[in-house]
Formats: C-alpha cells, structure tokens, sequence
C-alpha cells in the first residue's frame, strides 16, 4: 500500500517530457496565456515559470491550506504511484465553472470517488488515496465510482484536491484503463452518528464545565446549628465568654431563641449567656474607638502627602507659566510651543482634580463635626472624663438590663396566677354578656327574616300577573291551532279528491297497458274519438288530456320489461303499430314533460353513443 510520491518540483531534463505526457491524454502543452510550452519552460522548476506547483498529497496540506497569492496562477502537478500515475487537469480549463458538489455533511469523513477506470482495483484505490490518510474502509461499485471512509476529517479535503485529476493505469492508453476523478462529500449515517456523539460529549462536558463554576462561585452553605441539650448550652456558655468563638457561639444563642428553646427550667442558662455576650460590648466599643484613632491617623498621613503633591503641582505650573513668558516664549520653536501648551493643560487638569479631591475630604470632616453634639464643649475638651462616663453608663446598662429580666420574670408568674384563679370563679358577668349578645343576634334575624317575606310576596304578585297574560297568550294561540286545523282538513279533502281522479286514469292506463297485445290501431283511434268530448284536464297538469295517459301508461308499460331503456326510434316503432298517426316529437315532448317518470339517459362511447330512454316511476312517486 506505499505509493512513490513526486517532491514538489518533478526533475525533468528533457522538456518534452511535459510536452509527451500531456499528449498522451490528448492536451496539448500550453501555458496559462495559451503560448506553446517550450520557450517560457525552466528545467529548473520542473514547471512553466512564474506558477507555483501543488501536490495535493505532500503532507500537511490539511483543512486550511496554506494562502496562495490569486496573482500567481496555481498549478498541480503529475503524480507517479506505483501501478498508476495522476495528470492534472489541462490549465486551459482553468476558466471553466467548477463542476457542482454538494454542501459539506457535518462530522464528514466519507467521500464520493467517481471516474475510476473499468480495470481499477481496490488496492490502486487504496494506493492513491491511501497518502491523504489512513482509510477506514473502501465500497465500491461495479461501475466506476466507489465511496471512501476516512479515519480523521481533514483527510477529505486532502482527497478533495484530486477531483480533476486523469488517472492512467500504468502505461497503457486503452479507455478501460483510463479515467477522470471526480471526488465529492459524501453523507453517511456512521459519520453522522460520529458528529452527534461527539456534540452530545462536547454539550456534557460543557454543563459539567458550567455546573464546577456555578459550584465555585456559590456562597459557602452556613453550616448546621446543633440541637439545644443542657451538655451543649453549658459548653455555648464557655464559648460565648471567648473573644475569638464570640461570633460562632452568638449564632448558635440566636438561633436556639429563635426556636422558642427557652422555658422556666433553663431560663436562668440563657440569661446568663445573654450577660455574657452583653459583656462583649466594652470590648468592640475599645476596638471601634482604636480603629477611628488608626483611621484619623492614616487621614492626616494622606492630608499631608496630599498637600505636598499639590504644592509640587503648583511649582510645575508656575514653571510653564514662567516659560510662557515673553522673554523665554519667543526663543522656542513652533513645535517646542505645542508641547509647552499640551503640558500645562495637562498639569493644570491634573491640579484642578487633586484640589477638588482634597475639598471633598475637608467637607466631608466639617460634616463629622456638625453631626456631633456641639453643645456638649466639656466632654469634646476632656477625653477622660467622657471615657469615665461611658463606662459609668454600660454599668448602669447592666443593672438595668438585669432588673428589667428580674420584672418580666414576675410579670409572667402573676399572669399565670391570675389565669388560674380566674378558672375556678364563676362567670356571671361573661355570661350576661353572651346572653345580650344572643339576644341581639336573634333580633337582627327577625329584621332580616321580615324583609324577606316582603321581597317574597311582592315576588308573588308579580307571578301572578305574568301567569294571567301567559293564561291569555294560550288561549289566542288555542284558537290559532283549532283554525289551521280547520284549513288543514280542508286541504286534505282537496287533495283525496285529486288523488282519486288520478288512481282513476292510472287504472284506465294499467288496462289498456295489459290489452296492448290485443288492441288494434282501430280501437285505439275510437277510443282517443270518444274521450275527445270529455272536458281537458288543469293547463297546470303534464299531461293535457286522456290520450296522453294513455300513452304514457302503454310506454310505461312497454319501457318497465325493457330495465335498459329504450330508444325514442324503438318506442315509436312500437306506438305506430297501435296507431300509424303518431308522432316521435310528440312522444318526445310528453316524456320529457314527465321527468320523475321517465328519464332520458346516454350509452355507449363515441359513434356508438345513444340516447335512451327509461322508466323510474317507482323512484319518482317517493321523492314527489
């Protein structure tokens, strides 16, 4: 599977060579501008001058070739492999449009190899496309394309590169031993599944990544409060006395209080322990006091240091000033005066500022000291006594503090007392007061009750009224209902009588439909003279006098034993036997007159159409 790759310039001594080789697939040797090879060719180079050649399987050519300048036109030169050897594309082609390929699949390593040559093998696959980096596996077709999976991504564009490429099988010229490459990206479901597997590590990776810096950066959890017992609260009791566990052991009392932890049998317990961390006041208030020493310190080092930086900031202005003078102005140059202005603006900036600083710091004392007590002069000018009085003051504090306890403690008992007397004496006093309180419950009810039973009966009256005009809406509609009654009946009389007179010429019809075989065109004629003297029927009526129902039962009849209908011709054919004076337009009309008795339809398929006639009376008289 090794394959014998050019260097970048192909030693060629002889320059036909080029020349011999391009002719071999039918291209002529000429330049980028169409000249003839031989004068603008360096044996040197290998190549024509001025273009840069390209193997696309000399390492490192990966997924972002290197920039080529678009001056320099780029050729690819011919690759000799060990049973086969790889031209380039003719350069005159250069203009042409690519030929289409598709959009890159993620996570692609698969690649669609076309225009192998019919005695390519799998081994001449692998030994050209085996360069470009280590092949997964190889399908190919029994016609002349197969598909290549690669192990890495930036292969593809590696094997990209050869598209265009004309492959020669050894030194042979034979058609099935030839071919031209065409390589494209190809989709398929193992690299998919690879680029999805990868993404979903890449996204688990990435929560996991958030999730530490969410863990890094959330505040540390307080930790637990340990449950009251006597064991713990007489080791809180050492604790709390202890300036350094002060803090820790103030969170535990305030949160055993919080719980509601004390009763009468450890009372005294925490009242000690509220002394204890009551004691600790003297302490933080020597502390303030230190650091505001510390802290007015450190104001007066930077009010100092503050005042000198701006003394040395008013020299140096008063230096530009100096030399913005007439007398040192006029001997410095135009560009040495630009600076000169630059530099005081500069300085006169940075002053201004500092100034403006070192105000706010004095306006800030001079409000220090309007908030104090100005009034009290003899504790500002004498510092002892005022330290005398502050701890005369936490003294007195304390006593307080303790009497008050002292109180409470005696409140609570006498509440207590009190309540268990009180459930020993009678109630009389509690008891009238319910008893008035019931009283004036029971009143409110009545009041209330009255005023319903007047809405309810003003309710009544109104019901009342609206039933004796629905009584008289009733009775109007009862004589509505009994007069279309009457008119209903009439109408149903009406019609009985049409009806019968219909059945009887249907039954006229039905007779002379069963004698049809036996009557002569005679009778019939004798019959149609007869019932000209009767009177017509309705102008409304299809059919307009008794000859008309009679022929319109003999077609029924005849039509009802022929179920596919028959021809106007066929019907007539049969009515002229009975009666030579009738006419086919005339039968027309009159069954066309009657549509929900005959029905005219069409049969058969082009010259043999036909228009046919059939009975559908029985249909008829439903939807009628």
């Amino acid at each position: 599977m090794t394959m014998v790759s050019n260097s970048m310039t192909m030693p060629m001594s002889d320059p036909s060579a080029w020349a011999t080789a391009m002719s071999n697939l039918g291209m002529p040797p000429i330049s980028m501008t169409g000249q003839q090879l031989v004068p603008d060719f360096d044996p040197g180079l290998g190549l024509m001058t001025g273009i840069a050649p390209i193997n696309p399987l000399m390492p490192g050519l990966g997924l972002a070739p290197p920039p080529v300048s678009q001056d320099v036109p780029v050729v690819k030169e011919i690759i000799h492999c060990k049973s086969c050897t790889l031209f380039p594309p003719n350069p005159s082609l250069a203009d042409l449009p690519p030929p289409a390929m598709r959009e890159r699949p993620p996570g692609c390593k698969t690649v669609f190899v076309g225009g192998l040559p019919e005695n390519a093998t799998e081994q001449l696959i692998m030994e050209v496309f085996g360069q470009c980096g280590e092949i997964a596996a190889i399908r190919k077709s029994k016609k002349n394309f197969c598909h290549i999976r690669f192990a890495e991504e930036f292969t593809v564009d590696k094997a990209l590169m050869l598209s265009g490429y004309r492959v020669r099988v050894g030194s042979s010229t034979d058609k099935k031993d030839s071919g031209r490459l065409h390589v494209d990206f190809a989709e398929a479901r193992d690299d998919l599944y690879e680029w999805e597997c990868r993404q979903r590590m890449l996204a688990r990776e990435e929560r996991h990544r958030r999730k530490m810096e969410e863990d890094r950066l959330r505040p540390p959890s307080p930790p637990p409060i340990v449950h009251y017992s006597e064991h713990e609260c007489s080791e809180l009791g050492d604790k709390i006395k202890d300036d350094n566990k002060f803090p820790e052991s103030v969170r535990v009392l305030l949160t055993w209080l919080e719980r509601g932890e004390v009763n009468r049998r450890n009372a005294n317990n925490f009242y000690s322990m509220i002394q204890s961390s009551n004691s600790h006041i003297r302490r933080l208030m020597s502390e303030k006091s230190q650091h505001e020493k510390e802290m007015e310190e450190a104001k007066d080092k930077f009010k100092t240091a503050m005042a000198a930086i701006l003394a040395q900031f008013e020299q140096i202005v008063s230096v530009f000033h100096a030399a913005s003078k007439q007398k040192a102005w006029d001997h410095f140059s135009k560009a040495q005066r630009k600076n000169l202005d630059m530099w005081r603006k500069q300085v006169e900036e940075v002053r201004n500022m500092h100034n403006e600083q070192l105000m706010g710091i004095r306006g800030e004392e001079e409000m220090e000291m309007s908030d104090d007590d100005m009034d009290d002069s003899s504790a500002t000018n004498s510092k002892d006594s005022e330290d005398l009085g502050v701890s005369q003051a936490e003294a007195l504090k304390e006593e307080n503090d303790s009497l008050r306890c002292q109180l409470d403690a005696y409140r609570n008992e006498v509440d207590l007392l009190k309540q268990e007397q009180g459930k020993n004496q009678p109630i009389s006093s509690e008891e009238d007061g319910t008893h008035s309180q019931q009283l004036s419950f029971l009143q409110q009810a009545l009041q209330g009750m009255q005023k319903q039973l007047l809405r309810m009966r003003d309710d009544l009256k109104e019901r009342e009224a609206e039933l004796e005009k629905s009584t008289d809406d009733k009775q109007q509609l009862k004589n509505q209902i009994h007069n279309l009654k009457a008119g209903l009946h009439n109408l149903q009389t009406t019609h009985t009588l049409q009806l019968e007179t219909l059945k009887r010429d249907d039954r006229g019809s039905e007779q002379s439909a069963n004698q049809v075989s036996d009557v002569t065109a005679s009778s019939v004629v004798s019959c149609s003279q007869e019932k000209e003297g009767l009177p017509e029927k309705k102008p409304h009526t299809p059919v307009h006098s008794e000859r008309d129902a009679l022929l319109v039962g003999i077609i029924s009849t005849f039509l009802n034993v022929h179920p596919f209908g028959a021809s106007i011709e066929y019907i007539c054919s049969y009515l002229q036997r009975l009666d030579s004076k009738i006419n086919p337009g005339e039968v027309e009309a009159l069954l066309s007159r009657l549509p929900c008795t005959f029905r005219q339809e069409l049969t058969g398929v082009g010259a043999s159409l036909e228009k046919r006639w059939n009975f559908c009376g029985f249909q008829g008289i439903k939807n009628t």
